[in-house]
């Protein structure tokens, strides 16, 4: 895949996908990144070298190929339908990383008749750790998707998904997921401090322990249930936090977050096709 691709909004997530994409061998000549502000606009030329920077999206979607829209969702309409003339003119792939809304919707802001593809990632894509999943609409061919999938691969894995309403499960999981993490790992700090450790080590600790499971589920291929047994010692301390976590409905508690999440993701949704 070496089409013209551009980025409306130059933001953190475009850096990331951008240096991806050249770290794995895409030319950086065939990359354009469209941001308004100046000090960005200078921040990115430094940063991106041999990538074409500009302040004008219309020079953007010109000649790309792929269109990726990664500008805030508040804004996301109106940068559509200034686009939607140059848009129908050169029908580019249309890739949307905006959170909360909906293919058709953008569909319609630039005309009609497209190729668009959601794809929602997540923070960890800034380091090229991320998860995204995505969907594309009934035009997007096989081909489009996976140019879509392979731009996104380059800041993490991706998975596709076969329905635009599982955008919004995939929000709750992945998407909001590393908030979860970060909540767990200042529980595991906090609670080790209170035990009588000092701030240093209970954060390394909850730290590195965080980053190792991650690693060790990964690598080893094993259910969770295997690899929680192999931790559970009958009768030992992690089978006593654990009973405790179980008695407290540990396991409800987070179904009720996640399907929070899901359902707050659809409602942002809905409330912009309303608008």
């Amino acid at each position: 895949m070496q089409d013209r691709v551009a980025f409306i909004g130059g933001g953190n997530m475009t850096r990331a996908i951008v240096l991806g994409l050249i770290r794995n061998g895409h030319d950086a000549g065939q990359i354009v990144v469209s941001e308004p502000s100046a000090e960005r606009r200078r921040i990115l030329e430094s940063e991106l070298v041999g990538v074409t920077i500009t302040a004008d999206n219309h020079d953007a979607a010109t000649t790309a190929g792929t269109l990726l829209l990664a500008v805030k969702p508040q804004v996301l309409e109106t940068v559509c339908k200034e686009l939607a003339n140059t848009v129908q003119r050169h029908r580019p792939l249309i890739v949307s990383i905006a959170a909360g809304v909906r293919s058709g919707a953008i569909e319609e802001w630039l005309g009609g008749s497209l190729a668009v593809v959601r794809v929602m990632p997540n923070q960890p894509a800034l380091l090229g750790l991320g998860v995204s999943g995505l969907f594309g609409n009934a035009v997007a061919s096989v081909e489009q998707l996976g140019t879509a999938e392979e731009i996104m691969a380059a800041a993490g894995r991706v998975v596709r998904v076969g329905s635009e309403e599982e955008i919004d499960a995939v929000t709750a999981i992945s998407g909001s997921g590393p908030a979860y993490f970060f909540l767990l790992i200042d529980m595991l700090a906090t609670t080790g401090r209170e035990l009588g450790l000092d701030a240093e080590t209970a954060e390394i600790l909850a730290l590195e322990t965080a980053r190792g499971s991650a690693a060790l589920a990964l690598d080893s291929g094993e259910q969770m249930a295997e690899l929680i047994a192999r931790v559970r010692s009958p009768g030992g301390t992690t089978a006593a936090a654990l009973d405790s976590l179980d008695q407290s409905e540990v396991r409800g508690i987070f179904e009720r977050a996640l399907t929070a999440a899901r359902d707050r993701a659809a409602e942002l949704a809905d409330d912009v096709e309303r608008t």
